[in-house]
């Protein structure tokens, strides 16, 4: 796919763009940045939207002029950008990296480069290191410190990719070799099929009688890089993403035990493939072999759960946290699934910082089978994304009435997603707030206050009585930005006390609350919501993320409220 790279070249554009501020090219900064969230975000690779549409195509995209449109085309067509290329000229940096560590903009950035010649995150290190940031004008040792942090924060996840970023890319080349014709069966496996949050690589297993023709395709495919191996059963290629992919292929008889093979994390396994032993059988990806070496078990992989007396369960739960004790006994619990989600309580419109008006939204969730979806735009602290007072809310939500009145088949509800203040009060009035069907709380600002004060912060806001869900609790985004620290014992415990849902963020930066977390909040008698953050119509699929992360988190429709009917979902948050 072409969207990973072409979303970080527009987003470098109005990064150097915006050093160059005269008054005209405001407007130009915003249209790129808005064209990279679309294109970053996008399941479908924008190259076949080109492909098969042209620059008309493209033009129809959210955010997409015809410049825009004619810069993704060259870059399609030749590799290169040429007013990326000019740009960079002027600004040697590294902006997508290093403006992804928290205080540092485009213009800190350059100044940096202006005064100590930092490009990249290397340079950025070793300034640190030796303390040379701080003497400079406008930051200081506080600032070298926090600096410091976010380096620790991207190199912790170095060589990671977001699943959000990985996985349509996977699902891509699937897709092209399916319409080859050269596969039988194929599948995503590994920990991108367990859905974790970040991926190391991407494994892909092929049932196919046309090894060769297999390898020569793959290595066609317009996401490969390089060929790092190629060979009869295993070929991997270097991703033009950054990624390695290791593509198998097996033999119909073996595909359903290599799947299960290669689905698992290393424990998992090792318990799977000792209950064999314990048969008197041997467990490899080839198959499920007796003493006299037949195999007894290998096309499907739910026969190698059965053949071994285990209940099947979820690939999102293979992690050895229990889940093999439990197959054993058929007690693994019936997780939630995406069919399971009747509606979305978290998405925002052009109102603010989305891209899509409410109508837009509601007819997108509709085509998607949802029976309700909730408008939820930011509140006015949330200034960078352009939140609204009080008197600009209360016209909002009359809009969100009217809209109402277009559409049939699909209810939309009215909420705000209101920022939780420095001393827990929240940023709308309280009379704007019952205006509301529920209300959605966040910490958007002041992330580094001490845990205690963060914890009180947060639980004040719970039992202010208007807080129905706790959004994106932990505040985290993957790889960029640490969780805020607090006592998550005690906030779930306030939650408990105060009837708050906490909502499992489905937008793929985020998954928070994460599984770990989810986990440790089931202790407590505490509801959920899986929501997707939704700032445009296509972010509305991200839905399987959330979903995919609940699983890991081991929970059950029952739990998350936007399973239920509008009416009790609304009841059961007290509305």
């Amino acid at each position: 796919m072409y969207n990973s790279k072409i979303s970080e070249l527009l987003e470098e554009i109005a990064a150097m763009l915006e050093l160059d501020m005269q008054s005209e090219r405001r407007f130009e900064v915003l249209a790129y940045r808005k064209a990279a969230m679309t294109i970053g975000s996008m399941q479908q690779d924008v190259g076949d939207i080109y492909s098969k549409g042209g620059v008309a195509a493209l033009m129809e995209l959210p955010g997409v002029g015809k410049g825009i449109a004619g810069a993704i085309k060259e870059y399609v067509e030749t590799g290169h950008m040429a007013k990326y290329d000019d740009l960079k000229k002027r600004y040697p940096v590294d902006f997508n990296t290093l403006t992804k560590i928290p205080g540092l903009g485009a213009k800190r950035v350059f100044k940096l480069y202006s005064a100590l010649k930092i490009r990249d995150l290397a340079d950025l290190k070793k300034a640190v290191e030796s303390n040379r940031i701080r003497s400079l004008e406008g930051f200081g040792k506080k600032s070298e410190l926090e600096i410091a942090k976010g380096i620790a924060i991207l190199e912790s996840g170095h060589g990671r990719m977001v699943l959000g970023k990985a996985l349509p890319e996977a699902e891509a080349m699937v897709a092209k070799l399916r319409e080859s014709g050269l596969v039988g069966k194929i599948a995503i496996a590994g920990s991108a099929r367990r859905m974790r949050e970040t991926v190391g690589d991407l494994d892909i297993l092929i049932a196919s009688k046309y090894a060769d023709k297999v390898s020569k395709f793959i290595s066609s495919m317009p996401q490969v890089d390089s060929i790092v191996l190629s060979g009869p059963t295993k070929t991997t290629v270097r991703l033009r993403i950054g990624l390695n992919c290791d593509f198998r292929i097996v033999n119909d008889e073996s595909f359903g035990a290599a799947l299960q093979y290669f689905t698992g994390n290393k424990d998992h396994n090792v318990k799977v493939r000792q209950i064999a032993i314990g048969l008197g059988y041997k467990l490899n990806e080839y198959g499920l072999f007796d003493g006299r070496k037949r195999s007894v078990g290998g096309p499907e992989e739910e026969d190698i759960y059965a053949k071994l007396g285990m209940q099947m369960m979820d690939p999102e739960m293979r992690e050895d946290r229990g889940e093999v004790e439990l197959s054993l006994k058929h007690a693994i619990p019936k997780v939630v699934q995406t069919g399971d989600i009747k509606g979305d309580l978290h998405t925002h419109t052009k109102a603010t910082d989305g891209m899509n008006s409410v109508l837009e939204m509601a007819q997108y969730a509709k085509k998607l089978g949802r029976q309700y979806i909730g408008i939820s735009d930011h509140s006015k602290s949330e200034y960078q994304a352009h939140g609204l007072d009080d008197k600009k809310m209360l016209k909002h939500l009359a809009e969100i009435d009217r809209a109402n009145g277009l559409i049939e088949g699909i209810r939309i509800l009215k909420s705000s997603e209101i920022d939780i203040l420095k001393d827990g009060s929240l940023d709308l009035e309280r009379k704007t707030m019952e205006q509301m069907d529920y209300t959605l709380c966040s910490v958007h600002t002041s992330l580094n206050m001490p845990k205690e004060e963060m914890t009180k912060r947060v639980i004040t806001a719970m039992e202010s009585g208007y807080m129905s869900v706790f959004a994106h609790p932990t505040d985290r985004i993957i790889n960029q930005r640490r969780p805020i620290e607090m006592d998550l014992d005690r906030v779930f415990q306030a939650a408990q006390d105060n009837g708050v849902v906490l909502e499992i963020d489905a937008y793929p930066d985020r998954l928070d609350l994460n599984d770990e977390n989810i986990i440790k909040a089931m202790g407590y008698k505490i509801m959920f919501s899986v929501d997707t953050d939704a700032h445009r119509t296509d972010h509305l699929d991200f839905m399987k993320y959330g979903v995919s992360m609940a699983k890991r988190g081991w929970l059950t429709a029952g739990r998350i409220v936007n399973t239920m009917p509008v009416e009790k979902m609304l009841a059961q948050m007290g509305r």
